[in-house]
């Protein structure tokens, strides 16, 4: 596929249907198997939501608990509350369900823009994503050191682009600071649409965040002795932002234990505008290894 196509892909996949009123399905992945990506999950449920709220108010704040494994194979059914329209804030809760079985809740909050204090963080001193190889370009060079699993996963097409400032594992095991700095964009133009690039950060939000708090340990998705989940997702939204132009994900985990991980991330414009904030916890368990 074009990086032109994988954008649409992306745009299609987060696009909800609406059924009847408050109501929306959202579509099954294109050529998916096995659970559903949190990512597409929680932007689908912030695109119905955004679907019963004037566009004059963005979304400012999302938090999500996943409930249980959703099915990549099939459609979700979206059922929207409208809990408040207040005089500058409007509130939204989402219940998403497959199967007759609640997936995840959801609660959004959107707020009409208004002028007010500022400050923000630093963005870290990072070499650009021209100057980083992709993790694609690095695992072929140690390809027959890999699991087949991570291989596999990487080399099929996706509809963004992540290059870590510093390798993570599975292709560099050493134990470290359990921190990663990640630059991402979609690999296509997205419509001009704000409310689309909203969702599409909610989405990509979720990719390799979990990971942080394994960093320290030296583990990966995939490894035969972990089980990874994600328990709950909260994405802060600050400024305006384009997802296909390069953004800087800075992810640390302050805490893990219990089989349990937290994470924290930022995102940074190219010119260092904090855009946004996101905070995870997931399930980071030790399994007896699969054969």
């Amino acid at each position: 596929m074009s990086d032109e196509e994988l954008a649409a892909w992306l745009v299609g996949v987060l696009t909800v249907e609406p059924v009847e009123r408050d109501f929306f399905r959202g579509p099954a992945t294109p050529q998916g198997k096995g659970r559903s990506f949190g990512g597409q999950v929680i932007g689908q449920a912030l695109m119905a939501a955004t679907c019963t709220v004037p566009q004059d108010r963005p979304v400012h704040s999302l938090h999500g608990y996943f409930i249980r494994p959703g099915d990549a194979t099939a459609p979700v059914l979206y059922q929207v509350e409208r809990d408040r329209d207040g005089g500058s804030f409007t509130t939204r809760r989402v219940v998403a369900i497959q199967n007759g079985a609640v997936i995840l809740n959801l609660a959004a909050s959107f707020q009409e823009r208004e002028a007010g204090l500022s400050h923000q963080d630093q963005m870290p001193n990072v070499p650009g994503p021209e100057e980083i190889e992709t993790e694609e370009v690095m695992a072929e060079r140690m390809a027959d050191r890999l699991p087949e699993g991570y291989l596999k996963w990487l080399r099929t097409p996706r509809p963004v682009d992540f290059r870590p400032c510093e390798p993570r594992p599975p292709l560099d095991r050493n134990p470290r600071a359990a921190e990663q700095r990640v630059w991402m964009r979609v690999c296509g133009p997205l419509p001009d649409d704000p409310q689309v690039h909203r969702a599409a950060l909610a989405y990509v939000s979720d990719y390799g965040l979990l990971g942080t708090s394994t960093v320290a340990h030296g583990k990966a998705f995939g490894d035969a002795d972990m089980q990874y989940a994600s328990l709950d997702h909260a994405v802060w939204f600050h400024e305006d932002f384009r997802v296909d132009e390069w953004l800087l994900y800075v992810m640390d985990s302050p805490w893990a234990g219990g089989g349990r991980g937290f994470n924290r991330g930022r995102i940074f414009t190219r010119d260092g505008q904090l855009v946004a904030s996101v905070a995870q916890e997931g399930l980071i368990r030790n399994v007896a290894p699969r054969g």
